[in-house]
């Protein structure tokens, strides 16, 4: 049988790398909500490759349908409808999502705010389910919207399974962009931050990314105890009163510990405990 080789291992992995395939992924990879659009010389320029090369690759994947034209007559493009149906299979097929919809379902009707879904990817966080009840409360997150891990409160929950070493590995020892008076920019200052988070086992943060929006967010934890998503509740700043935070905060821990039950997380889930005489303590983290 063919041995793969172990993806660890970079030298090894480089012998079954596609140069034109990889070429085709970074074109892909440079689309974002911040690049809705782009044209041949500038992809040239960013990926540092022949105007010629980024032209064909440009071609066959405007005939996969993974790019389209940006409007008719235009020379630049954006991303096409291949993409939307990849990212959609993708979520269809993450029990994460099959799993927590009605988990998040059930959390937005009885909080009656937007309740979410949220994973990591690298240095981003990626929304992949979202329930909104009919207020007049209105966001423009939607699924698959990427936000800032280190600058978000669902960021702060999923960056702190990272050790220091491992969140420096992330970020390295550069300054962290800053979004808003409360953002950590550095790896120092975020370690501290993350690290209480995952002592308590939750965050609640007013204006932590927006000033108009608060957040409860809490750990989803799997077979491995390790944090895979975190669900929580965005709503509207300033909050409500101690006693209805803190049913909040109950509601989003004991969601989330469904879920971390149904992706079969065995090890103790522990809720919040308001009325402990040393503070609030929170779920206990493998």
């Amino acid at each position: 049988m063919h041995q793969h080789p172990h993806a660890g291992d970079p030298v090894e992995s480089e012998k079954y790398m596609v140069p034109a395939l990889e070429r085709g992924l970074c074109v892909l990879q440079e689309f974002g909500r911040g690049n809705t659009t782009l044209g041949a010389p500038e992809l040239a320029r960013r990926l540092g490759l022949p105007r010629a090369t980024v032209f064909r690759l440009l071609n066959t994947l405007e005939a996969m349908g993974y790019l389209q034209p940006a409007g008719e007559g235009s020379k630049d493009y954006r991303l096409g409808l291949s993409v939307l149906r990849l990212g959609f299979e993708f979520l269809a097929s993450m029990d994460l999502t099959e799993l927590g919809q009605p988990v998040i379902q059930g959390l937005c009707n009885e909080l009656k705010v937007p309740c979410n879904i949220v994973v990591r990817d690298g240095r981003s966080v990626v929304y992949v389910a979202k329930v909104t009840p009919p207020t007049p409360l209105t966001s423009s997150v939607r699924v698959g919207t990427r936000l800032p891990a280190h600058a978000t409160a669902f960021g702060r929950v999923l960056l702190s399974d990272l050790s220091h070493a491992e969140l420096e590995g992330l970020y390295g020892r550069e300054s962290l962009q800053s979004f808003s008076p409360a953002t950590p920019t550095s790896v120092d200052a975020l370690f501290s931050l993350v690290d209480a988070d995952r002592r308590r086992g939750y965050v609640f943060s007013e204006g932590f990314y927006e000033k108009s929006i608060s957040t409860v967010a809490a750990p989803v934890f799997d077979a491995s105890e390790r944090v895979v998503a975190t669900l929580g509740s965005t709503f509207s700043t300033p909050s409500m009163d101690g006693a209805d935070t803190e049913a909040l905060i109950s509601s989003v821990c004991t969601a989330a510990a469904e879920l971390s039950t149904r992706l079969n997380y065995r090890a103790d889930y522990r809720l919040p405990v308001f009325s402990a005489p040393t503070g609030r303590t929170g779920v206990k983290h493998a």
